[in-house]
């Protein structure tokens, strides 16, 4: 809205400059707050099973429609009173009449620079000031006739397969393998306890809670069987095996309730070096009978080098069997809360991304001018989608709740930037696609430049907070930022010449209209000296 603004004319009344801005802007302003409307809330859905994720989406949705009706009211407001102050020149940040130029001329420079509004003090206004602004001029000068110079595109071309190659090599190692680590803070203590247990004893996986919360006949084959066959696989820390272990050794039989439970607490509890068992095991009693109303035991799995992927499948194997068996129980490690997480955390972002895509393909496919320009806006998206995962995984970051929110992000930001470069390309109506682009690059180059150097600055901040997670925020932002400038720059200006659409259509019409518009005017003169010359 600012470039539409600088766009204006400025021999224009300040009413008029505002409707024009409005009118150049509000209808793609409209449509990409509507998708990131739309993309953040198939995060804020059901389709998201990850309550963070959905939290932020659904504080998205709510910021996107604030910052919508703000554009509307204050902002509005604030260019109607900056248009009134440039037109009846008074200063933009001091609301004071601006000094004539024999006033300013006998002040210092510095008051001269404070001061001035930048243009003589003339009736005449230049119509498009905006050409002079030196990243326009910079634009128009010398980057669009370098990135277009045919000796260039060569090398563009190299460097965009090097950049597709890296992204896909990068999509094809994406794997579950998120690090607890990078949830902690990263001066937390446990950052070292956690990477001295992965180092040195990353066989083992975390010991298992086993839980059974019903009573059960202990001294029951049958029942010591299912209690066997569950814990096999794993290193047990049990009292059943202990008591059982006990009562073979002392030749004690137990095969019925009031014995077993007498034996327990008069004789293996009384033990020293089974009393840590007491805290295992829940009685109940009942007048003069006791029960154990609840117990549980401790697991350890021994692992591969892919710890996390077999911890997964020991709990994709142990929660079934506690829904199915006849023994009801629950295992449980405060680790296991993240690895649920991890275990969902590759497909998530790919489905919601993959369905944010074609839910976005479907929203504009009627709304576009020229269908080129979508099939270009899809490939530009996908490219910039793919690049960003890619990368991501081969700078180390790992599939957490902050990537996937920074995965949605990324399809809105490149739409956001490449859609107005790529429908005025499609739309112009210059000779050859050279001068498209370079038309294009003119007209919304400075404003994308703009836009995503604040973008990136605004992200050296997150550099000192001491957090893993904002670390990779930091780092998704950035590859998001980085792509998209790569593309609207350097990959859409070459390859936009090469591919259609043709602009010979746009010749032929021209020359048709030029002949219209000719008029052959047939001139006769007669030389007679009473007459005036008849034409």
């Amino acid at each position: 809205l600012l470039s539409g603004w600088r766009r204006t004319r400025e021999n224009l009344p300040f009413k008029d400059r505002v409707a024009d801005a409005y009118s150049d802007v509000l209808v793609t302003y409209t449509m990409t707050s509507s998708l990131y409307f739309v993309t953040f809330g198939l995060g804020a859905s059901p389709f998201t099973n990850i309550e963070a994720v959905k939290v932020f989406c659904q504080n998205m949705c709510v910021s996107i429609l604030l910052n919508y009706f703000y554009i509307f009211s204050f902002f509005g407001s604030c260019l109607v009173f900056a248009g009134q102050l440039e037109q009846n020149r008074y200063h933009s940040i001091f609301c004071c009449k601006i000094p004539s130029a024999e006033y300013l001329d006998r002040k210092p420079v510095w008051f001269q620079t404070v001061m001035s509004d930048g243009h003589q003090q003339t009736s005449h206004h230049e119509t498009n000031p905006y050409q002079h602004h030196f990243i326009q001029h910079f634009l128009r000068e010398h980057y669009n006739e370098w990135i277009t110079n045919i000796y260039v595109k060569p090398f563009v071309v190299i460097l965009y397969l090097i950049y597709a190659s890296f992204s896909f090599m990068g999509c094809l190692q994406i794997s579950d393998r998120a690090n607890i680590i990078n949830l902690l803070a990263s001066d937390s203590p446990s950052v070292s306890y956690a990477m001295v247990q992965q180092k040195y004893f990353s066989n083992y996986s975390p010991v298992i809670g086993f839980y059974v919360y019903e009573p059960l006949e202990y001294w029951n084959r049958s029942v010591q069987e299912d209690l066997r066959r569950l814990c096999s696989g794993f290193t047990a820390v049990s009292w059943v095996e202990q008591y059982y272990q006990f009562l073979k050794v002392s030749n004690i039989s137990a095969n019925n309730k009031s014995d077993f439970i007498s034996v327990l607490q008069s004789s293996f509890l009384k033990k020293p070096e089974f009393q840590h068992f007491r805290n295992d095991i829940i009685f109940s009693k009942a007048g003069d009978e006791n029960n154990i109303i609840a117990s549980r035991l401790y697991l350890v799995a021994r692992t591969s080098r892919d710890k996390q992927k077999e911890v997964i499948e020991v709990l994709e194997k142990l929660r079934p069997l506690s829904l199915s068996k006849s023994i009801r129980f629950i295992v449980f490690n405060p680790s296991f809360v993240f690895m649920d997480h991890y275990g969902l955390s590759v497909t998530v972002p790919v489905l919601i991304a993959g369905f944010g895509v074609l839910l976005v393909l479907i929203l504009t496919f009627f709304l576009v001018i020229h269908p080129l320009g979508n099939f270009w806006l899809i490939l530009s998206v996908t490219s910039i989608e793919l690049g960003v995962l890619g990368l991501m995984t081969l700078w180390n970051v790992d599939m957490d709740c902050i990537s996937i929110l920074c995965l949605i992000y990324t399809l809105n930001f490149a739409i956001d930037h490449c859609a107005p470069l790529l429908y005025t390309f499609v739309l112009a109506t210059e000779h050859t696609r050279t001068q498209c682009i370079k038309s294009s690059l003119q007209e919304h180059g400075t404003a994308i430049l703009q836009n995503v150097t604040s973008f990136l600055i605004g992200l050296v901040p997150l550099l000192f907070v001491p957090s893993n997670l904002t670390f990779t925020l930091f780092k998704c932002l950035l590859l998001t930022g980085g792509c998209t400038l790569l593309h609207c720059f350097v990959i859409l200006p070459v390859f936009l010449t090469f591919f259609p659409p043709s602009k010979k259509h746009h010749k032929k019409k021209k020359r048709a209209k030029r002949k219209e518009r000719e008029e052959i005017e047939c001139i006769e003169i007669q030389e007679n000296p009473d007459h005036v010359t008849t034409v």
